[in-house]
């Protein structure tokens, strides 16, 4: 029986919104990490049968199959084809998932997945066009106006009753663990500088509770969720490499990990952020593991309230969850970030001798991706 493995996973350093790579056209940041992962493994772009690359505004510079346009971007040749996908959040983490699966069927011997976001050149929200992606009836069945994830962050907050304090202790969490994976060389083996960035743009090493709680809560006048307690706007893209372990072995490749377990969940799509709850739940059903076989998590820091409820749901240890800091401290690239976080998942796994890891992100209309690697 087939199997699918990731023989390499790259990434750029993730830039602040206007940062270092706000000059940089999308495709070309994505064809910055497809031509490192060929160049890293002696690959034959020729050989790769298809690429899979996650994008969610995928209009103006990111518009007419953005996968298609970094393939030809980054100079491999015109037969290598492409497609673009939009799971929200999770749309490269999906993008895995479908090579993954492609790799399986058969109907890939090679497959690169990932993606990318430029937030600063292609805002969050551009491809509604002020349109109203929800029809009344829609509405009318949830008896909202519309769906708001910051709104979304504050009901959770309020169910599992967290405090701002609790939220921007996390918040200096995130951007500790960050700056001391960033001085560690955590991060090093799996970077492709662009744009003169050689890290993460993102991480501030200087913040206290006390300038946390002076920024406004725009989401609800008394809440607790902020700026500096949610994920960053940024840009930056991942890139993983797939194929089967028994053609990786001939191709002289060895591979990171096998995709173990991957799934998709859907939840309620008004407090919205909950998903990777049950997406949880369900990989480690699919999986026959417990929760304590796992040796490191990624819990996409969208809001601090996202990964605070689903450690309270799960029971994981705390110190195996987002151990190198998260998309607080480093910013969310929408579309780009589940591989990302993928790539800082693998190799977290190579360097630490952990078999066993779970990545998990919560996505606009309540869904929620989750997957589980072995280390091989």
């Amino acid at each position: 029986m087939r199997d699918a493995v990731i023989v390499d996973a790259v990434r750029t350093p993730i830039g602040k919104r206007n940062g270092a790579l706000a000059d940089i056209h999308p495709a070309v940041i994505s064809a910055t990490v497809l031509q490192a992962l060929a160049e890293r493994n002696s690959l034959d772009p020729a050989s790769v049968d298809d690429v899979i690359w996650g994008c969610v505004s995928q209009v103006s510079e990111q518009a007419s199959n953005i996968g298609r346009n970094a393939v030809l971007a980054a100079s491999w040749p015109e037969t290598v084809p492409a497609t673009s996908v939009n799971r929200a959040c999770g749309s490269s983490q999906q993008a895995v998932s479908f090579a993954a699966a492609g790799v399986i069927a058969g109907h890939y011997d090679f497959a690169v997945a990932g993606g990318v976001e430029s937030m600063t050149r292609v805002p969050m929200g551009s491809a509604a066009q002020g349109g109203q992606p929800a029809p009344a009836v829609l509405l009318e069945r949830y008896g909202v106006e519309g769906f708001n994830q910051g709104v979304g962050a504050e009901m959770i907050a309020e169910r599992w009753g967290m405090s701002r304090t609790e939220l921007d202790e996390y918040s200096l969490r995130s951007h500790r663990l960050a700056a001391e994976a960033i001085d560690a060389g955590a991060f090093d083996s799996q970077l492709i500088s662009l744009g003169g960035l050689e890290s993460d743009e993102g991480v501030r090493r200087s913040g206290t509770l006390e300038k946390l709680a002076t920024l406004p809560t725009p989401f609800k006048s008394d809440g607790v969720v902020s700026a500096g307690n949610a994920s960053q706007i940024s840009d930056g893209s991942g890139a993983l490499l797939l194929t089967t372990s028994e053609i990786a072995r001939a191709s002289g490749m060895k591979p990171l990990a096998r995709i173990h377990t991957a799934v998709v969940a859907g939840d309620d799509p008004v407090i919205m952020l909950t998903g990777p709850i049950r997406a949880t739940e369900l990989a480690l059903k699919k999986s026959g593991l417990s929760i304590d076989e796992i040796g490191a998590f990624e819990v996409n820091e969208a809001f601090a309230p996202v990964p605070l409820a689903w450690l309270a749901e799960t029971g994981a240890k705390e110190d195996r969850v987002n151990p190198l800091g998260g998309a607080i401290a480093v910013g969310h690239p929408l579309g780009g970030s589940g591989a990302i976080l993928m790539t800082r998942l693998v190799h977290h796994m190579r360097d630490n001798g952990i078999r066993y890891g779970l990545q998990t992100m919560c996505e606009a209309g309540g869904l929620a991706n989750a997957t589980i690697l072995e280390l091989l």
